[in-house]
């Protein structure tokens, strides 16, 4: 009778130990968060590459990660909505996009990992001290606007030598105030390497979708003879009625992403943010392993 009842109580004991363990093990499924600052059909594409990415790692969904997804749905105003969810959820990292999402996250956490995969200019926006040695929390690509908006000036002028006076788009009306200083300082950038290459750079500003056509005929009317756009949520977001009315009022045009091109624009310059996306899950699976942003590269 006493081996029985000590068989069973090693038994029990055993089942106890187990319990624990496999609570444990379900509880260290980590959870990505993912801020993107388009809608899901713009950046699906790119969401998906970024998932393959993480598949080929050996990561697979409801398995051993799983995803919170957020979407601002081209309102950059949203963003710091849907980051403070993702912060609340208490997501071990968050792979966002843009400088103006990148900065959201940023004013919300300083514990969270972010990886952002198309920032403009982190170490000019102040999102990390430098490209080599982010530092903080955060860490990711750089698609460097500021050089490639003076290139694209270039092949511009290259295409078209008699142009002298390029529209630049921008959007007018941005709430928060960082967003409207980076959307300031993109122009000023733009204008200081058109001067160089002896044009003239004039504002096409919209404030939403129902602004463009007036605003491009308001272009036309002030002598302008090219258009320039810089990478932004909203000309992606809008991208065909943009392609449209760049043709509609005989504005050659240089767009900064291969979706441009795609929709039937002119041209395009610009990295291939696809990739972005998908090297993007190496640094996941580097700060999932340990790595800490400040020194990830």
């Amino acid at each position: 009778m006493r081996k029985k009842i000590f068989a069973f109580s090693l038994s029990a004991m055993l089942i106890a130990l187990c319990l624990p363990a496999e609570a444990q093990q379900a509880a260290k499924v980590p959870r990505i968060g993912v801020l993107i600052s388009a809608s899901p059909s713009i950046a699906g594409r790119r969401v998906e590459a970024f998932q393959q990415g993480l598949r080929e790692l050996g990561y697979v969904e409801g398995k051993n990660i799983a995803f919170e997804f957020r979407y601002a749905e081209g309102n950059p105003e949203t963003l710091p909505e849907r980051v403070d969810e993702l912060v609340r959820l208490k997501v071990d990292i968050i792979v966002t996009d843009t400088s103006n999402a990148a900065q959201a996250v940023k004013n919300a956490t300083k514990t969270i990992p972010v990886v952002f995969t198309t920032a403009n200019d982190p170490v000019g926006d102040g999102q990390v001290s430098s490209l080599a040695r982010p530092g903080g929390n955060l860490t990711g690509f750089s698609i460097l606007a500021i050089e490639l908006n003076g290139k694209r000036l270039e092949l511009l002028k290259e295409a078209f030598p008699k142009v002298t006076r390029v529209a630049f788009l921008t959007r007018t009306g941005i709430s928060r105030a960082e967003q409207r200083y980076v959307s300031e300082q993109r122009f000023k950038e733009a204008e200081a390497a058109a001067k160089e290459l002896g044009l003239r750079l004039q504002p096409l500003e919209a404030k939403s979708a129902d602004d463009l056509e007036s605003a491009f005929e308001a272009a036309k009317s002030a002598g302008a003879q090219a258009l320039i756009t810089s990478p932004s949520t909203f000309a992606v977001t809008h991208r065909t009625r943009i392609i449209e009315l760049a043709a509609k009022n005989r504005l050659p045009a240089i767009y900064p992403s291969t979706p441009f091109a795609e929709a039937g624009g002119l041209m395009s310059y610009g990295p291939d943010l696809v990739d972005n996306y998908r090297r993007a899950a190496v640094y996941v699976d580097k700060i999932l392993k340990g790595a800490k942003p400040a020194f990830c590269q």
